[in-house]
């Protein structure tokens, strides 16, 4: 019996053997499980919101960046970088999952134990974080909670797409440190405009890791209808300028986005964190159809 998903660049799939054994298919290869996994170790944020949905227990994940209602889960295993080798070793878990900012560990964690890389990649995001959800389903026992949830996540995201077609030219900013870069179509953003169908402010802009640095005359220029924010200093709990704060100046208060109530300060933490966790993007859908509601009135 075989079961196939697509998920991230890769495919993603199940082979159940005679053996209860499971051949998975992921970002980095194949790696085997055999029966359901009890004590699982977590270095992706975005995975643990899923299994933090799917209701199945999850024996730790690196504490420092998780948001709070994940908090509960965090333990001295490391960082999403630099794994605690001995920590896992002394957890003796049946699985490591990895992804996005972990998943070059990927190779030292395997050769400990069964791991899986659930990177979701930027093209077909929505139906990535589908498949992720449907494979942990299946993993977990929990078939029937992943579908439930990738329907409300789908439903979710079709009600954004109807309300974002009328809503005008977006431009997507991160801000840190003092400086800003601009995010479009291709971007780690780019589920802004591929999957809930906003129109882009502008074309062409680096689709790299960190966007394309912009000045507040590149906001002026662009003068998009809304102006969506992402804080990665509040996101990280770096003290200092708030984005609100950045932004406030002549430029870019002669924009139409500015003029019009229409900058929008994203929640941090689920946009640059979490990201392709279900929890986080229904929260996230729901935050920009009440700024689009909000608008309409």
């Amino acid at each position: 019996m075989a079961i196939r998903l697509l998920c991230t660049a890769a495919a993603l799939a199940l082979t159940l053997s005679p053996a209860l054994a499971e051949t998975v298919t992921h970002a980095q290869g194949q790696t085997e499980i055999t029966g359901t996994p009890e004590t699982v170790l977590v270095y992706d944020i975005a995975t643990l919101d899923n299994l933090d949905a799917l209701g199945v227990p999850v024996a730790g994940a690196p504490g420092a960046a998780l948001p709070p209602y994940l908090a509960r889960y965090a333990a001295p295993i490391g960082t999403l970088f630099e794994p605690d080798f001995e920590a896992v070793n002394a957890a003796e878990p049946d699985l490591v999952l990895v992804g996005g900012r972990s998943a070059a560990q990927y190779a030292a964690l395997s050769a400990l134990v069964p791991t899986l890389d659930l990177t979701v990649a930027r093209e077909g995001y929505i139906d990535n974080v589908a498949a992720n959800l449907r494979l942990l389903g299946g993993i977990f026992d929990r078939e029937a909670e992943a579908e439930t949830l990738v329907e409300g996540l789908r439903a979710d995201v079709a009600a954004l797409h109807a309300e974002a077609a009328e809503a005008g030219r977006v431009l997507v900013v991160l801000t840190t440190g003092g400086r800003m870069s601009a995010h479009g179509p291709g971007s780690r953003f780019a589920v802004v405009y591929d999957d809930y169908g906003f129109t882009p402010a502008v074309e062409g802009l680096d689709t790299g890791t960190h966007g394309q640095a912009i000045s507040f005359e590149f906001i002026r220029e662009t003068n998009p209808d809304w102006l969506f924010v992402v804080d990665r200093d509040a996101a990280i709990g770096r003290e200092g300028e708030s984005a609100a704060e950045y932004l406030d100046n002549p430029l870019v208060q002669a924009t139409t986005a500015w003029q019009q109530g229409q900058v929008v300060y994203l929640d941090a933490q689920a946009w640059y964190l979490t990201g392709a966790g279900v929890q986080a993007l229904r929260s996230s859908i729901a935050q920009l159809r009440d700024a689009l509601a909000a608008a309409r009135n």
